[in-house]
C-alpha cells in the first residue's frame, strides 16, 4: 500500500489487473479470497493492490449484506488521560477522517479492565455492531489478536507490531508501524553530537509492546553511537508519574545531563520539576520529548522534539482495516522514521 495515497481518484479492478496482468476477474477471486486462481496469482494481484494503492468501493460492497458499515476500537484508557494525551486526539482524527471518506462509523468503547476487551469484541461480533477493529497498546503476550482470529473479527494494529519474544501472533492482523529504530538514532545521535554523554529516558508502561520496541532501540542506538551512559525509568504517561520520574533521576548523585521523554505531557512537566528544584533547562540539563504538540512549542522553553505523524498513520490503518473487512487483503506497512526539531530546551551540558 503507498503511504502517499497520492493516486489520483480511486483505483479500480481494472487498473490492478493491468498493473498484475491478469484477468478482472481472476483479480476479483484473488481480492474476495475466493477459490479459482492460483496461489501464485493470488498474490501477484495482492501485491499489485497494495503498489497501487486499492482500496474497496464499500458502498458498493455493502449492497446486498449484512454489513454493520462500522469499525471499533475499545480502549483501556481513563477519560481525564485522554483529554491531555495530544498522540491519542490526533490518531482519532486520523482514523475518523478515514473512515469519513468512505461512510463508516467509528464504534468507540472504554473499559476500565483490560481483559474485558475481549468481552466487548464478542458482543460486537455476536451483536454483527462492526466489521473490524483497530488494535492500540499492544501488550506482552497480548491476547486480543488470537481472541479475534477465533471470533472472526479482522484487524489492524496502529504501531507495535515488530516481531520478537514479546509479541503476540499477528497472523491475520494488519499492521501500519513507524521506524522505532531510526527515530531512537537520530535522538541519541543528536545528543551526542551536543556532548552529552549521561542521557536518561522517562518511559511509558513497561508491559506495552511499543515501551519494549522504544527499550531496544535507544539500547542499538546508544551501542552504534558509543560512549553515552544510558538508563530508563517506566510511568504511567501521566503528568504526574512523569515529575515523579523526573525527580528521582534528578537528585541522584550522578544525574543525567539530558532527559528523553515517552511524550509531551512528562516533557513539558519536567520543567515544573526543574523549577521546584531551583534548576533551568537547558542549563542544567535538556530536554527531548518522543513526541511532538502545540504543548512542546508553548512552553518556556520550547521543547526539542520529534515530529511524527500518528494522524496519518492511525489513517492508514483505518484505510488497512477496511481493505481487510471488504477486500480480504493484509497490509503490513512501516512509516519513515519522526523528524527531530531542535529547540530552545536542549544545549551542551555544563562542565561539572
Amino acid at each position: 500500500m503507498s503511504a502517499s495515497g497520492e493516486h489520483q481518484g480511486r483505483v479500480t479492478i481494472r487498473q490492478v489487473a493491468t498493473h498484475a496482468g491478469v484477468s478482472e476477474a481472476a483479480v476479483s477471486y484473488a481480492l474476495n479470497g475466493r477459490p479459482g486462481v492460483s496461489e501464485q496469482t493470488r498474490a501477484r494481484v495482492l501485491a499489485a493492490a497494495r503498489e497501487l494503492g486499492w482500496t474497496p468501493n464499500i458502498a458498493a460492497r455493502s449492497l446486498g449484506t449484512a454489513r454493520a458499515n462500522a469499525v471499533g476500537m475499545v480502549l483501556v484508557r481513563p477519560p481525564r488521560v485522554m483529554v491531555v494525551d495530544s498522540f491519542f486526539t490526533q490518531m482519532l482524527s486520523g482514523v475518523e477522517a478515514e473512515l469519513n471518506r468512505n461512510d463508516v462509523a467509528l464504534v468507540l468503547h472504554l473499559v476500565d479492565d483490560f481483559e474485558e476487551t475481549i468481552n466487548v469484541y464478542r458482543r460486537w461480533y455476536r451483536g454483527r455492531h462492526v466489521d473490524g477493529v483497530i488494535l492500540t497498546d499492544l501488550r506482552r503476550g497480548d491476547p486480543r489478536p488470537a481472541a479475534l482470529r477465533e471470533i472472526g473479527l479482522p484487524a489492524a494494529l496502529i504501531g507495535g507490531g515488530h516481531p520478537g519474544k514479546a509479541t503476540s501472533d499477528l497472523t491475520g492482523v494488519s499492521n501500519v508501524d513507524v521506524d522505532t529504530d531510526g527515530t531512537a538514532l537520530a535522538i541519541i545521535s543528536y545528543l551526542k553530537a551536543l556532548r552529552h554523554r549521561a542521557v536518561a529516558r522517562v518511559a511509558g508502561p513497561r508491559e506495552l509492546l511499543h515501551t519494549i520496541r522504544r527499550d531496544v532501540a535507544y539500547e542499538q542506538a546508544v551501542r552504534a553511537t558509543g560512549d553515552v551512559d544510558y538508563r530508563s525509568v517506566y510511568t504511567n504517561y501521566s503528568a504526574t508519574d512523569g515529575m515523579r520520574a523526573t525527580r528521582e533521576l534528578l537528585s541522584r548523585t550522578d544525574p543525567p545531563t539530558a532527559l528523553v521523554f515517552d511524550n509531551d505531557v512528562m516533557a513539558a512537566a519536567s520543567l515544573k520539576v526543574a523549577h521546584e528544584m531551583g534548576l533551568t533547562v537547558p542549563d542544567d540539563f535538556s530536554v527531548v520529548a518522543w513526541d511532538d504538540s502545540d504543548l512542546c512549542q508553548i512552553t518556556v522553553p520550547e521543547i526539542t522534539a520529534v515530529v511524527q505523524v500518528p494522524a496519518l498513520q492511525a489513517e492508514l490503518t483505518a484505510r488497512a482495516l477496511l481493505t481487510a473487512v471488504y477486500g480480504g487483503v493484509e497490509t503490513r506497512l512501516t512509516l519513515p522514521p519522526g523528524t527531530l526539531t531542535a529547540r530552545q530546551s536542549t544545549r551542551p551540558p555544563r562542565v561539572r
